[in-house]
């Protein structure tokens, strides 16, 4: 035990390793605490060593693990990588791709300034929202439009707009949770609106939304269940469906 130690004592301090001339330029790159980290971690690899051989590093000789330790545990963090599972829009891969053609105009209106919230057309300050909300609005037939970065954000502000106080059914079958603490319960209550369950967990019918409907109801709920599905004695309602009905109603 007493070699073993005698032999870790040869170990740098992390001070004086941070002080080598060598990491300079690392240390200003990556900061003091970023690459102090590395050091500790490399010697932790070192006093291992050191137990099979009495050669220490040099404060030196660090530059290359730690560049090493950096990219790895620092660097960019997201890796290219193939997507060979057979799923083309992967989740736990990054989801759908964007074209070059649209990062393209995407970095060039990050790096330049644009009208952003500026009207041309009167001098004053605009909205930000006005330009894509009139696109949608053409794509769509929609009365109003807005656009936020995740799916719960969308549900929860449909609901509140559009159901606040009112009732909206939902089939049992797709009362769902999904990452990230999707709860469509939850989501529904804290949008302020009464969710009406209908139906079964397994079979869910058109009358069943029909039957639902009252002078509360302010829509008719259709869940996509993600990855969740239920096989063999089932039945659910396709989107058409409740169209149709929610128009009749």
């Amino acid at each position: 035990v007493v070699e073993n130690n005698n032999q870790r004592r040869k170990l740098p301090g992390v001070d004086q390793v941070l002080r080598a001339p060598q990491l300079t330029s690392l240390v200003h790159q990556w900061g003091v605490a970023t690459v102090a980290d590395a050091i500790r971690s490399i010697q932790i690899s070192e006093r291992d060593r050191l137990q099979l051989s009495s050669w220490a590093m040099e404060p030196g000789h660090y530059l290359e693990p730690i560049t090493t330790w950096l990219r790895t545990h620092v660097g960019h963090g997201y890796e290219t990588v193939f997507n060979l599972t057979g799923t083309v829009i992967h989740t736990n891969l990054g989801r759908s791709l964007l074209s070059e053609q649209l990062m393209a105009e995407a970095v060039r209106v990050a790096t330049r300034p644009t009208t952003l919230e500026y009207d041309l057309r009167t001098g004053r300050r605009g909205q930000r929202e006005n330009i894509v909300e009139h696109r949608l609005k053409l794509l769509t037939g929609c009365e109003a439009a807005t656009i936020v970065n995740n799916n719960a954000a969308a549900v929860l502000l449909v609901l509140n707009t559009l159901a606040h106080n009112k009732s909206v059914p939902v089939s049992r079958g797709e009362l769902i949770e999904i990452g990230g603490s999707f709860r469509l319960p939850d989501i529904m209550e804290r949008a302020g609106c009464r969710l009406v369950e209908i139906g079964t967990t397994n079979r869910t019918r058109l009358s069943d939304y029909a039957n639902a409907i009252d002078e509360s109801t302010a829509m008719l709920l259709k869940v996509h269940p993600s990855n969740f599905h239920i096989e063999g004695f089932a039945e659910a309602v396709a989107t058409r469906g409740l169209k149709e009905l929610g128009k009749k109603s």
